[in-house]
Order: C-alpha cells, then structure tokens, then sequence
C-alpha cells in the first residue's frame, strides 16, 4: 500500500533570528517561526493529506511547528510520539555563541568545517555523521514499519536530523548533504511504495 511521508524543519526559532548555534538548547519559536509552521500547515491542507502518525523531537521549536500544522489540518488529537533521537545535532561548545563571534575566535575556516564537514564535530558536539548515526537507526525501526504499512506520517524535526533523513532517502553522498540547506516551515512529502522506497518527492514552497 502506497503511503506518503512528509518531513518538515521547525519554524524559525528566537536563537535562529538572533543567529545563535542551538542545537540542543530548547530555543521557541519566534512569531515569523508560528506563521511558518501555519503556512506550511496550509500548504498540506491544500494537498489534501491527512496523516496517521506524526513524529518529532523532544525540542520545543519542533513540537510547536508540528501542533501548528496539525491545528491546520483539524488532527489536533494525532498521535505523536516525541524523541531524543530526532534531535537537532549538538553542537557542543559552540550553543549559545553567536556565529560570527565564533568565526572571529576560531575563524572563517575552522568553523566552517565545523558546520559543514560530515564528519568532523565542534568541541564536545556531534558531527553530522554521529547524528546520522542515532536518527537513521531510530527511522528505520520506529518510522519506516509505518510508512511500510501504508501509513501517512509526518516528522516535524531539523536542520541537521533531517538532513540524515534526506541523505538515506534520496542516496544522497555525505560530501553532497553538507551542501543542503532546509528552509525553515517547508514540508517535503515524499510518496513511498510498499518496500518504503521513494516514487515522488516535492517540496511545498513559494515556486511550487
């Protein structure tokens, strides 16, 4: 039975606008973040998808971004399960550093790798890698026997953990993933086969 899976990256949050790493710091969302996330609520209301389960992070941005979108579709009550290990990477010794002060005290280039290499992490943090490697175990045994049932599930989540995602999903190479931006509110629905491989993947943004 064929199923639609849909992973959206939460709304901008307060240290996103004031340009700060985050990772694991419980930053809510900003009111441009709420329109986001009811934007992108909208935008799946139009496509007509209504959803079986929804997943998501323990992380408030992330939370609010799927009960916003939920509000919109009238699925209020769906059940979500929350976890760890959809976490955003940590980024270790860089949380709470404003990113040009940090490109000033290690400079351009160091942070540089630190943000964008696969597998080299910040100070005390996780490397994309090491978060590719606690989400895609957990996809794989808690999200895909659902998507393998033919269930419509939703992963509200972020930048970096669902950059993992998009890297097993669309065989994506690591070097070609750090090059991947996600913007913030826009769902990506992937419609999958009954093996959980993908027949179509769009994003539901302004060019659409």
């Amino acid at each position: 039975m064929a199923s639609t899976l849909v992973l959206v990256r939460h709304g901008q949050s307060e240290w996103n606008k004031k340009n700060l790493f985050t990772g694991w710091h419980d930053a809510d969302l900003t009111a441009k973040g709420e329109e986001e996330a009811i934007d992108g609520g909208r935008r799946l209301k139009a496509e007509g998808i209504k959803f079986d389960i929804a997943y998501t992070s323990l992380l408030i941005r992330a939370q609010r971004t799927l009960g916003l979108i939920l509000k919109e579709l009238g699925q209020e009550d769906l059940m979500t399960i929350a976890d760890q290990a959809l976490n955003e990477r940590d980024y270790g010794d860089l949380v709470g550093l404003n990113k040009d002060d940090a490109r000033k005290k290690w400079g351009e280039e160091q942070v540089h790798i630190w943000r964008r290499s696969y597998d080299i992490p910040p100070p005390g943090g996780e490397s994309l890698k090491m978060t590719a490697e606690r989400v895609l175990p957990y996809f794989e045994s808690e999200i895909m026997p659902d998507v393998r049932a033919g269930k419509n599930v939703i992963v509200a989540a972020h930048g970096n953990s669902l950059r993992a995602l998009i890297m097993k999903l669309d065989e994506m190479t690591p070097e070609a993933v750090t090059k991947l931006n996600l913007p913030t509110g826009v769902p990506i629905i992937y419609r999958m086969d009954d093996d959980g491989g993908v027949t179509e993947k769009r994003e539901l943004s302004d060019a659409d």
